[in-house]
């Protein structure tokens, strides 16, 4: 038992890193093992014990009690104060609330102030979905001209443009190319 929480701890750490589950050939190589067949056994034990599990393609996933998972405790007023009162809601895991694909989403670390207006700052994290089409007005990951930025996605007589949320900056139109990558499905912040 000592052997699968190593490996669990392991793959966990991999997970972090990557943003994704190791093959086989990669989690032989993590759990220090001579072939496949032996980390095959270990992740199927690792299964058995609800440590990890498999989506409908066969590819390993972290199970919601390996998961950050937080107590839904009540709800809190953003208007007019009212009396507390604590009810244990629900139990949310934070994964399973803001990924919709797993295998398409990642998350980005996002720089400068373009956004701020529609409460993107710089040091947010966004869940991105991979995605090469979006909807207009969604907030999106691009390439335009060979640069990489976050902006709302727009459309005019003249064509696609990305909208920066910040008077101080200018709308982006392609002169060349501009390719959707991703489309922003969440903002995570941190408060210390």
């Amino acid at each position: 038992m000592q052997k699968l929480e190593k490996y669990k701890d392991e793959l966990y750490l991999f997970y972090k890193k990557v943003g994704r589950m190791p093959s086989y050939q990669e989690a032989t190589k993590l759990f220090k093992l001579k072939s496949k067949d032996s980390a095959f056994n270990a992740i199927q034990k690792l299964i058995a014990i609800g440590a990890v599990k498999k989506d409908s393609k066969g590819k390993l996933i972290p199970t919601s009690r390996s998961n950050s998972s937080l107590k839904l405790l009540g709800l809190v007023e953003a208007g007019f104060p009212t009396p507390a009162e604590e009810q244990n809601l629900d139990q949310i895991t934070l994964d399973e609330w803001l990924i919709n694909d797993r295998n398409a989403s990642f998350m980005l670390k996002v720089k400068g102030d373009s956004m701020i207006d529609a409460g993107i700052h710089q040091g947010d994290y966004v869940i991105v979905e991979r995605t090469n089409s979006a909807s207009i007005g969604k907030i999106i990951i691009a390439e335009v001209d060979g640069q990489w930025t976050i902006k709302y996605l727009r459309k005019d007589s003249q064509g696609y443009y990305l909208e920066p949320a910040n008077k101080k900056y200018k709308n982006i139109r392609p002169e060349e190319d501009l390719s959707i990558s991703a489309v922003v499905k969440a903002i995570i912040r941190k408060y210390d």
